[in-house]
Formats: structure tokens, sequence, C-alpha cells
């Protein structure tokens, strides 16, 4: 009953993917796949009819070969009859599906008998029925059934002796004990109805759990899938092969995607089968796998730049020695090289990046045979890319990786000539170079895109992994995998968060490394310093730690610790490495010395230190300004939420945070009617979530608002609210008195004052012009009035003017009352009704030097170094290029005017 030998192709069982019936046929169909297993669930989930269901599948091309699971168990007689009847059910829907075989799955329950003479006769009488239809049974053993083992129900099969009734040998069940795949060579071949073929990392769980939330495709985990079908193929066995993985990652993505994963993982299984054992090239659904072509190191790697993270780029390698010696012809990349290592930037990439950062958007691998390495992608599912290029520029093939970054063939026989594409700038590089090439690349995925990546780059550049490991860190556990070529030309490595939960992150989003092979790291270390290059400073514990652990020359550790080298040894050889500090919020350079044939990738313990390290000159550097602006023309500048009022307190921090702003202003109560409403006083889970982002960013509260007091408020009111401030960290709370009674305002302006007093905030009065306290001598007269010790007034440049409040007022008063000032611009002239400043004033402020209003003279009379709360809404170019973006670009306005322009003044 076995097909004739290389008939069968591996078949995917529809347990691996996620969706509807529907969703999984075309997803298989789409990736190649000749044939499924069915799971009896989808079908039962499904309004199809079986025969229906039959006639979709051979519609795309599919077979219906096996039908599973049907749970088997020795019981009483009196109980085996409806175990039969329901055997029966399911064999006749196996005729209408056009299936064959129906794997049988040992169960245990509280009614089964430990009974080999029953079991071998009840499974005998359902072998019968099944041979009446031309069907056959596979059994399999489980671990957590009653039959538990291979050769348990090897065993059972041949007692019972039935030509319809043979075995199941699944890899994850028969490779989960001891890893050993001679054990299927036990049993007949002709007695194998069935094979599944699943992978799966090595966990110290129980197994059931194991297997049914954990596996994954051949070659992901570290199961010898490719020896147990390669045993099993020895054996001559040619019947039906299924994929069967459970995997809860896999079945909550895009069925397609794991389904392309899926026949990834089958193409490259059966190329390592194949190398041994020929004939098992036959299981591919379209023909042998070209092989891959070998590796010789990396031809570039590219990053993705903006116009403000390219000077940070580009400052960092000319501090490490790169000189900037081309330009593309046509596009606006950059070519900065040093020796064989080449990094371009790309000021105009086909992908987005956040902005005033960086980020990998393609590498380039030199390999013996450009034309056979895209010929290896393709046939592995990659994707494609079209590349535009202009008259007489190469011609470089290329496909996507799964997270969208460009992967580049170069053809290293031919000799490079996508260089010819590049102008000459007339810099040349130094004769000794610092760095000699590219060592590695390091990229942070997500856990739903890690294992599939990691697959990617082993199999379509034909990697060899290196072991998986997982590391504590200062935010979580980290995951890690690496892969190399066989010279050791290329190196990649993959990091992920496998227990992610919550937005608790040290302020660095995916990081992505670029590491550079040097001689000798710790003179490199020095001489780059010296140019200028940011590295990134280690504390002095490591080096005791380091001096404490291992037998060093204390004139080594010394050396390593005067330029925050880091170091590691094994038996094989040695590795020093350095790092350069976070270049905008993803992308940093390595610097690493391999000693007699070191291959891993340092002390995973440097891991949390070097995380620890970037998260310390994260938060120093997200409020720094220009590095020409001195201390006496720097300012701490706050993203006010008017200017984003959209997005929520947590988005507010990241996209302060992504901007450089050191604060934040926080509108915790609801002005108008249509704005959105942030409850942070009595929702403990966005104020849990609030403080999560202040914490990781660094970012702080300046203020909250608003504590608006009418005719009609008491100040007891705002207790909760105040309250919620100071459990933020906030310093100030902005207050309006739209009351006419001076007497009645006065009195709870200082009731509300002495509520705050306690809680460390002040209590800053604003006067929109709009309102019974709209002017500055009016706001004064209320300061003088209450004499509280933590009022304070708080100037908006947009109300100062509209107002008519005059300057020369402003310098008499005291200067403690001044905590901080809202700084905007706007036209000269005021809207003509009280309704059109009203709106204005929420709506079209503009960035400094864009309007009329004297904002210098203001700034002037307030004392100095007061933070600069920006509240500059701006409907119009919010709708068209979104909050973040506008919150960055008034802050780097707001720069290019106060603090720059106070430099040019000098």
């Amino acid at each position: 009953m076995n097909p004739a030998p290389g008939a069968q192709r591996i078949s995917i069982s529809t347990v691996c993917l996620s969706g509807t019936l529907e969703d999984k046929l075309r997803a298989a169909a789409a990736a190649g796949f000749a044939g499924v297993e069915m799971l009896e669930y989808d079908l039962v989930m499904s309004t199809w009819s079986a025969r229906r269901l039959a006639g979709q599948a051979a519609d795309l091309g599919l077979s219906l070969e096996v039908y599973q699971p049907f749970h088997v168990e020795t019981v009483p007689p009196d109980l085996f009859g409806a175990s039969l009847r329901h055997a029966e059910r399911k064999l006749d829907l196996l005729c209408e599906l056009g299936a064959r075989v129906l794997v049988c799955c040992s169960s245990k329950t509280e009614h089964g008998l430990d009974d080999d003479g029953r079991a071998a006769e009840q499974l005998r009488t359902l072998a019968d029925r099944a041979e009446q239809r031309g069907l056959r049974l596979a059994y399999e053993a489980v671990p957590w059934g009653r039959v538990r083992t291979v050769q348990d129900a090897w065993r059972l099969v041949r007692q019972a002796d039935h030509p319809a009734l043979g075995l199941c040998l699944d890899s994850f069940h028969v490779l989960s004990a001891d890893n050993d795949a001679a054990a299927v060579t036990e049993v007949a071949v002709d007695k194998v109805f069935h094979v599944q073929l699943a992978d799966a990392p090595r966990l110290n769980l129980d197994v059931r759990e194991w297997s049914l939330h954990y596996r994954m495709f051949p070659g992901q985990g570290s199961l010898d899938v490719a020896g147990f079908l390669r045993e099993i193929l020895s054996m001559e066995y040619a019947g039906p092969i299924a994929l069967e993985v459970f995997n809860d990652v896999y079945q909550q993505e895009d069925p397609r995607h794991a389904a392309t994963d899926a026949m990834r993982s089958t193409r490259t299984l059966v190329e390592a089968v194949a190398a041994g054992l020929p004939s098992a090239s036959a299981l591919l659904p379209a023909g042998e796998l070209p092989a891959a072509p070998g590796l010789r190191g990396y031809a570039f790697a590219e990053l993705a730049v903006d116009e403000v993270s390219s000077p940070l780029v580009s400052r960092t390698l000319a501090g490490l020695g790169f000189v900037h010696v081309g330009q593309h012809h046509s596009k606006p990349v950059q070519l900065w090289e040093q020796g064989d290592a080449r990094v371009l930037l790309n000021l105009a990439p086909e992908r987005s990046i956040d902005p005033a950062t960086a980020a990998i958007c393609a590498i380039a691998v030199q390999t013996s045979d450009a034309a056979a390495s895209m010929r290896r992608a393709e046939r592995l599912l990659a994707p494609k890319l079209a590349r535009r290029r202009g008259p007489d520029e190469s011609d470089l093939g290329s496909v996507a990786t799964p997270d969208g970054t460009e992967l580049f063939f170069c053809d290293s026989t031919a000799g490079p000539h996508w260089l010819d594409d590049f102008r000459p700038t007339g810099a040349v590089a130094g004769p000794s170079p610092l760095v000699r090439g590219i060592d590695h690349l390091s990229i942070t995925e997500s856990l739903d895109d890690f294992d599939q990546s990691a697959l990617f780059f082993r199999s379509v550049l034909g990697l060899e992994p290196g072991e998986s490991t997982e590391i504590t860190a200062p935010f979580g556990l980290i995951r890690s995998w690496s892969a190399t070529d066989p010279a050791g030309s290329v190196r990649i490595a993959l990091s992920t968060n496998p227990l992610r939960r919550g937005d608790w992150a040290p302020g660095v989003s995916s990081p992505q490394l670029i590491a550079f092979a040097a001689e000798d790291a710790i003179a490199c270390a020095r001489i780059m310093r010296a140019h200028g290059a940011p590295i990134l400073e280690m504390p002095a514990n490591y080096y005791d730690d380091l001096d404490a652990r291992l037998s060093l020359p204390p004139e080594f550790v010394a050396s390593l610790r005067e330029n925050s080298v880091l170091y590691d040894r094994d038996e094989q050889g040695e590795f020093l490495h350095f790092f350069t500090e976070m270049l905008g919020a993803r992308v940093f350079f390595e610097v690493v010395q391999r000693v007699d044939g070191y291959s891993a990738f340092g002390d995973p313990r440097s891991v949390p230190l070097r995380m620890a390290a970037h998260r310390r000159q994260r938060l120093r550097t997200l409020a720094s300004d220009p590095a020409e602006v001195t201390a006496e023309h720097r300012h701490d500048y706050s993203l006010a939420h008017l200017t984003a009022l959209s997005l929520s307190p947590p988005e507010l921090v990241d996209a302060a945070a992504a901007g450089g702003y050191r604060y934040v202003g926080l509108r915790m109560t609801k002005v108008t009617a249509q704005e959105p409403h942030y409850p942070l006083a009595y929702d403990p889970a966005l104020m849990r979530a609030t403080k999560t982002h202040l914490a990781a960013t660094g970012i702080e509260v300046l203020d909250i608002e608003l504590a608006r007091i009418t005719s009609g408020d008491s100040p007891r009111d705002y207790l909760r609210f105040l309250e919620a401030g100071a459990e933020l960290g906030a310093r100030h709370v902005i207050t309006q008195l739209p009351d006419s009674d001076f007497s009645r305002k006065t009195d709870r302006f200082a009731e509300l004052c002495e509520l705050a007093r306690p809680l460390g905030l002040t209590l800053d009065l604003e006067f929109p012009s709009w309102t019974e306290t709209g002017n500055l001598d009016e706001a004064t007269r209320v300061l003088r009035a209450v004499d509280q010790p933590n009022a304070g007034l708080l100037v908006d440049l947009l109300h100062f003017a509209r107002s008519h409040s005059r300057i020369e007022d402003l310098r008499g008063l005291p200067p403690e009352w001044f905590h901080y000032a809202h700084v905007c611009d706007a036209p000269p002239e005021a809207p003509a009704t009280t309704a059109g400043v009203i709106h204005a004033a929420r709506f079209e402020r503009l960035f400094p030097g864009e309007g009329g209003l004297d904002i210098a003279g203001v700034l002037s009379a307030l004392p100095s170094g007061i933070p600069y709360a920006l509240e500059i809404p701006r409907a119009t170019l919010v709708a068209q290029v979104g909050p973040k973006e506008h919150a960055r670009l008034a802050i780097d306005a707001t720069r290019r005017h106060l603090d720059l322009s106070a430099v040019h003044a000098r």
C-alpha cells in the first residue's frame, strides 16, 4: 500500500498554522506544499463538508493523505462499543476526504485498562473496520498516554498482527527522550504507515507541555530531526510524511508566514539529509536545492539615516578611522571605508525609520557565485526585491529578510563592481587601517520574528548555527542565537526578549550592532578616543571583578580599564572588544579582536553590562542640545501635552524621549468637550504605564494641568489630582482663575497652594486673555494677595502677547515666582474675535521664529536657566506628519531659533 519510492512529498499539518481551514489550505498551497495532514478540529470548526473540503484541496493542488488524531485506549468491553461506533464514523469521514491514513494516538483516562491482550484485540477490531474501507491505522505512542514509547506501541502492533495496522513515528516523541535517531531502527519499516517531523529546543518542562507549545520546524531546535529522517529513509520508507508542529507563536501569526517558514525548513532539512542519502532529494516539491556558495565576508553594511542622525553617525565613523571615500552617482548614499570594512549611509532609504535615529537597512555578503546565491534564496522563498538603478550601474541581486532588511549578494570572484557606482570624493583612507573588515552583525528581533529570522539566515546563507543562550539582563531575559559560515567569514547574531511583559525597556528600541575586526583592540580604543569616537564607558566594578576572576597581568587589566575594553577567554583563545555609545536610539558599533581562533562573541555577562552602560549614556543624552551650544545658552525643554494632545501620557513620554526633551507636561483634566481625556488620577493602569515609560526613558514630569478654579469649584476637589501629580514626580501645577470675584479667587487659590505645598508642588498661575484673570497685572495682584511660598506665575508667550502685557512689568517681579515658561510663536496680529483668539491658541500656534511675537524680549525678562515648555499645538501639521514627528520638529525649530541664534549672536 506504500506509494512508489520517491513518490511521497513532505506535507504540512494544519496544526502548524493559524486561521480558519480556508486560510490554512491557501497558505500551504502558496508555500509549495503538495499535501496537508488534516487536524480533526480544523474540520469540526469549518462550515465545509468533507467532500467540499476534498474538492477545495484538489483545486489548490493539495492531497489529503492523513487525518488525525483519533484517541484510542484499551477499555472494558461494555465501553468499547461506543469507541467502535466513533471510529467507524471517522473512517467514513476519511473516505469522503479521500484520505488513506488515520493516526490513532494513545490516550489515558480513568476508564482505561493496562491489558496488552485486550489492547491488541481492540486494535485488531479497529483495523478490520479500516481495512474494509481500504484505509490504514497509524498507531502513535505519546509520553502522556497509556502507551508511552515507540517500543510499547511496536509490541502491540506486532501482537495485533493486522495488515491495516501500523505505526506513526513522530520525531519529537522519538527524540525527546535521549535524542537518539537510531531508536527507529527497532521497528519494521513496512509497518510504518506515517511519519511526523518536528524539532524543539531543549527545555526542562513536562513533556506534554513541551510537546504542545514549544515544537519548532526542523532545524530550528536542538533535536536530531535530520538523523531521524535519514534513518527512516535508509530503511526505504516511502509512505506519507508531514510536519506536525505545535507552537504558540506559529498558531498566532499569519499562516502564510508560518507556511513559508515550514517550506524553508523542509527544503533545508532535505538538503542536509540528501548530503548523505542522495535519494532524499526526491522529497523536495520542485527538485534539488542549489548548494550555498562559499562566502568571503561582508561587502558592506548599509545604515538608513536622516538629516539628524547622519552627522552623528558620520562623526562616529570618522572617529573610528573611516573615511568618506565615495558618493553614489544617482542616490544620496555615502560610502565610508577603512581597510575592507565598508559602511553605506543612505539618506533616502526605501524603508522608513524613526526620526532622528539610524537603522540597518541592508547588508551585503561576498559570495563566490552571486547568481547561485540568488537561486538558492528564491528556492527558499526569500522575496526578491526590485532595485532602482541608473544607467550603467551594477545590478546586484537582493532579497528581503523577514524584518524587511535588504540582503545583497556581491560576486567576490568577478570583482567589487558595485564600488563603481560611487564617485570618488577625493578623500583617501589612511595606509594603516585600525580595523580590517566587518566581523559580525547583531540584530534584535521581536519574539514572533526571532525563529523565523534565524531560519532565514541559516538556510539562505548556508550558515552553521552555534549554541543558543539565555542571559539574565537588567531588563529581562535575553535569548540569543548565532551562526557563521564554514570559513568563519560571515557571522550573524540575533537576540530577543522571550518573556517580555508590559512596556518597561532600557530606553533603547531593538538595538542593532555592526562589529569591526581589529588586530589590537586596546590600541584602537586609545587612538579612536583621541580622534573623538564616543567610546562607551564601562564601570570600574567590572574590572575589579575581572581581576578577581582571572589571573591576568595587572598592567594588562589597567590598560583594559583605561580604555573601556572588555575581555574574555576560552579553551581556544581570547577576545577583546569595546563599544561606541548609542547613535540615535538603535545603532552602535563594536570593535573586536579575536586571538588564537576564538569564535564566540564574548562573555555572556558583557551583554547586561553593555545594556546598563548604554542606558546610562542614553539617559544622559536624551535631552542634550547641539554640541556647539554652551552651558550659558543651553535650555531644558519640556513637551507640553497640548502640543501632541492625541498622544496618551505613555506615548507622550516616548515622543519626548525620541525628540530630545527632558520633561513632559501632562494634561490630566479635560478642558474642552472635544479633546481626549487621560484620567491619570483615577486610572491605575494608565498611571502604572506612564510611570513605567518615565522610568524607562528618564523623562521627568515638569507640570500637570489644569487646576481651573471657577466660581463654583472647591480647591479640595483637586486633591486627588494633586496627589497623582506628586506620584508622577511632577514639580508644578498649571492653574487658571476664571472668576471675576477677586476675594473669592484669591482665597481659593491660597487654599489650593496650601493643599499642594506638602506634596512638593508649586501652583503656577496662567493668564489667558479670555479669562477673568487675563493679563499680567491681574495675575500679579493675585500672587501678592495670596502671599504663598509655592505660588508662581506661568508666562505663556502667546497669552502674554494677546493680553497686551508689558515686558517692563515682568522685570520688576520676584524671580522666584517664575519656574518655567510656555514657548511658541504666532502672527503679530491677534484674531478679531475672542472665539478666534481661543481657536488660534489651541490649534494654530507657530514654531519660534515663524511668527511675530517678541520671544527674545519676553524671555530675556525672565530668570535665566528656567525650563522652556513647548506648547505649540498645530492641528494641520499634526495631521500631515503625526504628533510624534510634530513634537520633534517643534524642539528642533526652537533650538535653532533660541539656542543657536544666541551662539551666533555672541
